[in-house]
């Protein structure tokens, strides 16, 4: 078959499958109704069983981000102080052959003086990091650590499970007993609420845990509000439920776990009120969730718990996620297809990464590796032994770091070096955009090519481009293979083209004819992953002890991990804050979107009327929170959301549009995980104190 890979005709009307780019579990297939070479509309495939026709209400909304009035349409070369957001145009082969010129400079010196910085803009394998890995791979740039998201959580699944694989999502619907923790699943895992759904009509009951009230809590039968950080205490103490009156699978960890005996005894440490002081819940919720979750899995009930990634951005998230993972071989839930755990199902497909990104072109070279979370203390090292060379260039591409970065008063500081050379690919004017000495158009979803694996279900899609790229923007790759140019890399591989790219993703393991004919395919997979046990550990079974963690220094088994931050009543900062994405945002991106900006008004805090009341606040104040890392003024929201203790500042805003130009980064910190060298976003004390002036709407 013959596909093009130019976008369709600008005459007439199309209907182009293709794929959503975002960080979400549930990776849609977009259909984009196209006039004329205009996009009119994008919405759900119905023919894809997984987005059956429904998109979340950001993604319906993305002919408004391709034909933003702001979008940036040609490329721009800063003309005033870093950050002012000063620029002025210039054309593309100015702008590229002076980025060559530049970064060939600094190469020439030693190569690891310049870092890429991306994440999951998009998510694509072609367009995330692709040619843009080749590209850097070559060059001999050092390396970056992209930890922001998951790391945590997915370290610990390899240490439990082997890897990241789980139950399927759609068999949610046949469960009897459905734990959410950690998952705000109505705003972040939309098509997964659905088959939630579903198994409550037909009478399941379904448990959140979580410590903010949230719209998915709300529709729950039950919401424990535990402290943030608690997670792993409360798994142990179900497990010593769990022992104590007998509700496991003895057949099952016998045959399919490694380690019963160490965790048996770990676990009958952790009483229920033990757990609760630490949880700040009730001793019965605790032995209730052990009751329903025994009880229902003893009589062969389908139990499933769906984790997601709010509960391991803590200094024990890796642990937290490793002691949750192992419910399910406790008590054999995994036995039945609606039953067991899933967090992500990313591990079923295995992309071929080494042919997109070709880490071969580094040859006998050992850059070294800078840590994405910590990219505020990177950029303001000097050289040393230790660290290597000053970081002197710096190119982002599908990240925000100013507006998503922990510690951002410490980000800013890096950006706004005269001396950093900093390129920013991008749609938009973002507070990271300011900072750029180069700022370049990039094409949206609907202008390129792309290849997508998921982590919420277990399809791989294929994303067409459905009208020409607008304005001057110019996809990564084409960036990326522009500069390989100029630069002299004349490796085959810095000439093929998006769509050939797209086809090595996956080779012969995926049909490309059916991806080209429906815009998604269905491997064929076992219904239970671990039903007769075949973990993909090093010894087979579900790792309860970790020999891998023991050799590394670590304790072997699950624990709890207290945060970095644990306010105390009479402390400087005795109110813990968690900072989860605003509903109509996904991390940064749409903040700009109006219609979906006028839905969320305007930077928040929640916060439990006790703790308001203590602090003289009242409903729409403008309040400062703040710590030893810095402050941020916005308005007050006093709801039931919040838990007293814990306020809850909603993310991610660009700093540009806060009311003293910064965001609720200011005050996270630079720590990280347990495992995985993850951010601890949500490991976070402050203090809130009613601000001078009352808070307006922001523009």
């Amino acid at each position: 078959m013959h596909v093009s890979s130019l976008p369709p005709p600008a005459h007439g009307h199309f209907e182009v499958t293709g794929a959503c780019p975002h960080d979400c579990p549930d990776t849609c297939s977009l259909v984009t109704s196209v006039q004329d070479g205009v996009a009119i509309k994008v919405h759900g495939n119905a023919a894809h069983p997984h987005t059956g026709g429904v998109l979340c209400t950001k993604v319906s909304r993305y002919t408004e981000r391709s034909y933003h009035p702001e979008r940036l349409l040609k490329p721009l070369k800063r003309s005033g102080p870093k950050g002012s957001g000063q620029f002025v145009e210039v054309g593309w082969d100015e702008a590229l052959s002076d980025i060559a010129t530049r970064l060939a400079a600094i190469a020439a010196r030693n190569p690891e003086a310049i870092l890429p910085y991306s994440y999951a803009g998009t998510m694509g394998l072609v367009q995330g990091d692709g040619m843009a890995a080749r590209f850097f791979h070559r060059l001999g740039a050092s390396l970056l650590d992209r930890t922001i998201c998951a790391s945590a959580g997915a370290t610990a699944l390899d240490y439990t499970l082997g890897g990241k694989i789980g139950t399927h999502v759609e068999f949610f619907a046949e469960s009897d007993l459905i734990l959410i923790w950690g998952s705000n699943s109505i705003a972040s895992n939309l098509h997964f609420w659905r088959h939630v759904q579903s198994a409550k009509r037909a009478g399941a009951k379904i448990i959140c845990i979580d410590p903010r009230k949230t719209e998915t809590a709300e529709k729950c039968h039950q919401h424990i509000a535990l402290r943030p950080g608690t997670d792993a205490a409360l798994a142990l103490a179900l497990m010593h439920e769990l022992i104590r009156n007998d509700w496991l699978d003895h057949d099952y960890i016998a045959a399919h776990t490694l380690g019963w005996e160490a965790l048996r005894a770990r676990a009958l440490e952790w009483t229920p009120a033990r757990a609760a002081a630490i949880c700040g819940i009730r001793v019965q919720e605790i032995e209730d969730l052990a009751r329903d979750y025994g009880q229902a899995c003893k009589a062969g009930k389908n139990v499933a718990i769906r984790l997601n990634y709010g509960m391991q951005r803590v200094r024990g998230g890796g642990n937290a996620v490793r002691a949750v993972a192992c419910l399910p071989a406790l008590t054999g839930a995994w036995r039945k297809r609606a039953g067991g755990m899933l967090l992500s199902n990313s591990g079923v497909h295995a992309a071929n990464k080494a042919l997109l990104q070709r880490p071969d072109l580094l040859g006998a070279r050992q850059p070294r590796t800078i840590n994405m979370a910590t990219i505020g203390e990177a950029l303001l090292q000097a050289a040393s032994p230790a660290f290597g060379p000053q970081i002197e260039a710096l190119v982002v591409y599908n990240s925000n770091p100013v507006a998503v970065a922990p510690d951002s008063g410490r980000v800013v500081q890096g950006f706004a070096r005269e001396d950093l050379f900093t390129v920013v690919l991008e749609h938009f004017q973002t507070d990271t955009a300011d900072y750029a000495d180069y700022l370049l158009p990039a094409t949206t979803q609907l202008e390129h090519w792309d290849i997508h694996t998921t982590y919420g279900h277990t399809d791989v899609l294929l994303n067409r481009p459905a009208i020409a790229p607008v304005g001057a923007a110019r996809s990564n790759t084409d960036v990326f293979r522009a500069l390989a140019a100029r630069l002299g890399f004349t490796d085959p591989c810095f000439a093929e083209d998006d769509l050939t790219m797209a086809r090595q993703a996956f080779g012969d393991a995926i049909a490309f004819d059916e991806l080209l004919d429906k815009g998604f395919a269905t491997a064929a997979l076992p219904d239970a992953p671990f039903a007769n046990g075949v973990f993909p550990t090093p010894s087979g079974k579900c790792e309860f002890f970790s020999q891998r963690l023991a050799d590394a220094g670590q304790d072997g088994l699950p624990d709890h991990v207290p945060n970095y931050e644990v306010p105390q009543p009479g402390d400087a900062y005795p109110l813990a804050m968690i900072s989860p994405p605003a509903r109509n945002f996904l991390n940064s991106s749409f903040v700009n979107v109006k219609s979906l900006r006028d839905i969320e008004g305007e930077p928040l805090l929640e916060m439990h009327a006790d703790d308001a009341a203590a602090r003289s606040i009242a409903e729409g104040d403008t309040v400062r929170v703040f710590n030893d890392r810095g402050s941020y003024r916005c308005a007050v929201r006093i709801n039931n959301r919040a838990r007293p203790g814990v306020v809850n500042g909603l993310g991610v805003w660009w700093r540009k549009l806060g009311l003293d130009g910064h965001n609720v980064n200011e005050l996270t910190s630079q720590h990280l995980t347990d495992m995985g060298r993850a951010p601890t976003f949500y490991d976070c004390a402050v203090q809130v104190e009613r601000a001078a002036e009352t808070a307006s709407a922001t523009a």
